[in-house]
């Protein structure tokens, strides 16, 4: 759980998107690099995030990174690797420069572009990513449940209703975006699925199975 006064929480939260990419800085003023990329697309979907990430790149810089009063505040933030001879405080302001210019003329969401990282693909998905990763994580149906339709029962009735229905939501525009059984395969991965579907059943069928049940669950008028 994110403590209530993390500081620094959308930076946080940001530099996590380096995490895949080794922690390397790969921006530079005229095009920002790997993770950035990955970050402003998410933030395209709802761009108060890059203001709030500006507003702590700010704070941070304005009250010095090695300073006593956020040392505890910066240690809970992703160490990431800048070049030779740039410091981690010149790597923050490409980064403020980037968001920017983002902020000037925020670009509308691109729902159709496949993520390209991991971090992107649990921002895009939090809701999949969270029933994935917590009902269907490695040896899952051997350790604490004896089936599928045990697992998916107990997601439906542990979890408040307004997130299941956006994991429902979620799973179509998953689908959409995975067009082949290969690419889906590996992007249910990347967000915690490691247990097989259940036997004779393609893990598209299978989501659309449990999208199904959800949709059934909470009729809509």
């Amino acid at each position: 759980m994110t403590p209530v006064d993390d500081r620094f929480q959308e930076l946080r939260q940001l530099l996590q998107a380096y995490e895949q990419p080794g922690y390397t800085f790969d921006d530079t003023l005229e095009a920002p690099g790997t993770a950035l990329s990955a970050y402003l697309r998410v933030a395209a979907f709802a761009p108060e995030r890059a203001a709030a990430a500006v507003r702590e790149i700010q704070d941070l810089l304005a009250v010095g990174l090695f300073s006593d009063e956020i040392a505890e505040d910066v240690e809970l933030l992703p160490h990431i690797r800048p070049p030779r001879g740039v410091s981690v405080e010149d790597c923050l302001g490409v980064i403020q420069t980037h968001l920017e210019s983002f902020l000037a003329a925020p670009p509308p969401p691109r729902s159709t572009v496949r993520p390209k990282i991991a971090w992107e693909w649990r921002k895009r998905f939090p809701a999949l990513a969270h029933f994935l990763g917590a009902y269907f994580y490695q040896d899952s149906l051997m350790v604490e449940y004896s089936s599928h339709a045990e697992a998916v029962d107990d997601y439906l009735s542990g979890e408040p209703q307004e997130d299941v229905e956006k994991t429902a939501a979620e799973i179509g525009e998953f689908l959409t975006l995975n067009p082949s059984d290969e690419e889906l395969d590996e992007a249910a991965t990347t967000l915690g699925l490691y247990e097989p579907p259940p036997a004779g059943v393609s893990l598209r069928q299978w989501l659309m199975d449990v999208r199904d049940i959800i949709v059934h669950r909470y009729p809509h008028d």
